[in-house]
């Protein structure tokens, strides 16, 4: 899955009264705007980061903005985002959309939102109302109480489709009091999911905010979030009789790999690559050759249960890159195929698994045919 962000930070944060963009205010020493762009490139792995900034910075960006794309904004908050939806990539599928002023978004906050827009369209994070909710008029007279069951605070980050942002911006021009992307794309049509935001996501709008959200930070700092790589190889050798599986894919070939499970050496390699970046041990730790549970068994079905442990420890894959060594046959046109079924038994996007094929130039074993060797390496990071 492609998925895209856009940072909303076009505008000049007239309400917070400072003489610099509110952005480039500093939070806790940090530019609030670092600490935004940092918390999506270093939380989920988005494809593409594109920051919508004032003109006057848009020529000029920051430093600290050099590993995103920078769009220059617009008079509104949905003309900024509407410049940056201009330059996301034609292979994105999903597109988040944050505030620039939201700089404690944590990584787990944007995954769930970007997991909920994918499956239903449309998402945002919201709380819902713990307060007796009242509607007064302009003379402040209570003229009812509202269910707070049923009130929702809207935050952000907020997540689209493509097609459902297209739709939402189209209205764009003609929508003067739209407030967000999800009220545009309620108007457009669409139904938009609300899944749990985050008490400490809060904008930044006043000095007040400031001072709030720097206490925020001291009582609960963001730990470092970095991703974890572990290396795997496997080797078989190739004896007549067997069927040939790579990736759980059965290749055409006259000879096969010789194993106690299917000697699938994709998925053993890969296997131990996500065991060893969890430090979870590796493939013959957790299946072993001796126990006859794991006899002919699919090796695509352990490196399932690889992932599975990943995740009781709080850890899922980011992608994998393997690279089979094979003189005969070539691999290239299973590929796909081999892709698709990793995906799969990994839980994440065919983008996010890479396949080749080498060979090793007619040298030792695996160069005179006897033998199949492969290479992987697999990041994992926090779920």
């Amino acid at each position: 899955m492609h998925v895209s962000a856009i940072i909303a930070a076009g505008g000049r944060g007239s309400r917070f009264g400072s003489a610099q963009p509110k952005q480039l205010v500093e939070l806790a020493g940090i530019p609030i705007l670092k600490r935004t762009v940092d918390a999506f490139l270093q939380g989920y792995p988005f494809d593409e980061v594109i920051v919508a900034l004032p003109e006057e910075l848009a020529v000029n960006p920051p430093s600290y903005l050099d590993d995103v794309m920078v769009v220059t904004g617009g008079a509104r908050r949905q003309d900024s985002v509407a410049n940056a939806f201009r330059e996301v990539a034609p292979s994105s599928q999903v597109i988040v959309v944050h505030d620039a002023a939201r700089p404690l978004v944590t990584a787990a906050l944007i995954e769930r939102t970007v997991n909920a827009a994918y499956q239903h369209g449309a998402a945002i994070a919201a709380l819902q109302a713990r307060d007796t909710v009242k509607r007064g008029d302009a003379s402040r007279i209570i003229r009812g109480t509202l269910p707070r069951e049923e009130i929702f605070l809207a935050q952000t980050p907020q997540a689209f489709r493509v097609g459902v942002l297209r739709d939402a911006l189209a209205l764009a021009s003609t929508a003067s009091d739209a407030t967000d992307e999800a009220m545009l794309a309620e108007q457009a049509g669409h139904h938009v999911h609300l899944v749990d935001g985050d008490p400490r996501n809060l904008k930044i709008t006043t000095p007040e905010d400031l001072v709030l959200a720097e206490t925020a930070l001291q009582h609960h700092p963001r730990p470092a979030r970095t991703g974890r790589a572990g290396i795997g190889y496997d080797l078989h050798r190739l004896v007549e009789g067997r069927p040939l599986i790579l990736g759980g894919i059965t290749i055409p070939a006259d000879r096969g790999a010789l194993g106690h499970s299917d000697a699938d050496v994709i998925c053993h390699a890969i296997t131990d690559a996500v065991l060893g970046a969890a430090s979870l041990g590796d493939i013959g730790r957790h299946f072993p050759d001796n126990d006859p549970r794991w006899k002919d068994a699919s090796s695509l079905d352990l490196l399932r249960r690889a992932v599975a442990m990943l995740a009781d420890e709080g850890l899922q894959v980011g992608n994998v890159d393997v690279t089979v060594i094979l003189e005969r046959p070539k691999i290239k046109d299973h590929v796909d195929a081999i892709r698709a079924a990793l995906a799969d038994a990994l839980g994440v996007g065919v983008d996010r698994v890479s396949v080749k094929g080498k060979t090793n130039e007619g040298v030792d074993a695996v160069g005179r045919g006897e033998a199949i060797a492969a290479h992987a390496i697999a990041l994992v990071r926090s779920r």
